[in-house]
This record gives C-alpha cells, sequence and structure tokens, in this order.
C-alpha cells in the first residue's frame, strides 16, 4: 500500500485536541487495511516527527433517521478506522497549517 493512501485526514475534535495538547497524541482517519506499521511509517514521514506508539480502532458505523415531508429515511453512516499516534516528548505536529 503506497503512504499517500493510508492517512485520510487527522480527526479535529474537542476531545482529540486535548489529547494533543496532553498526552501528545494525535487522532487520524486512516485507511481500513493499513497496519500499525505502515500508519507510524506514513506519519513520520509526511510529518517529519518520530512516532513512539500507535492505537488503532475501527468505528462502527451509526443508523441514523431523519423526518421529511416523504416520511421517515433511514440510512446509516459507514464505518472507519481511527489511529491515534503518539510522538517523542517535544515534538509536535501543526495540525493547522494547511488551513
Amino acid at each position: 500500500m503506497k503512504l499517500t493512501e493510508i492517512l485520510i485526514k487527522p480527526i479535529l475534535t474537542e476531545k482529540a485536541n486535548a489529547q494533543q495538547e496532553k498526552l501528545r497524541r494525535y487522532a487520524f482517519k486512516v485507511n481500513r487495511k493499513a497496519n500499525k506499521l505502515e500508519i507510524k511509517k506514513a506519519v513520520e514521514e509526511f510529518y517529519g516527527v518520530s512516532v513512539i506508539d500507535v492505537n488503532t480502532v475501527v468505528v462502527p458505523g451509526k443508523n441514523k433517521t431523519r423526518y421529511t415531508k416523504a416520511g421517515f429515511i433511514q440510512g446509516q453512516k459507514p464505518s472507519f478506522k481511527k489511529a491515534m499516534v503518539t510522538v517523542a516528548e517535544g515534538e509536535t505536529i501543526d495540525l493547522y497549517a494547511n488551513i
């Protein structure tokens, strides 16, 4: 798998931002087929930091329902894989540079 296909996008939520400040842990949405070693290599190459630890979790899809004029519309949001990457002491990733 190519390194450009592994990282999809960073996850920017309140919980993720709190972990960035306290634990130096960054959250990324990654390809479902990527393993921890590939994720570590991709983050180190793209952001120029040394990665200490990688934790992954597959977030299940949620059922969603909304009411419209035509009646109820039901569907399901897709599941995705999330990686929590811990970087070395004193290093940071600037996720807001490209916004």
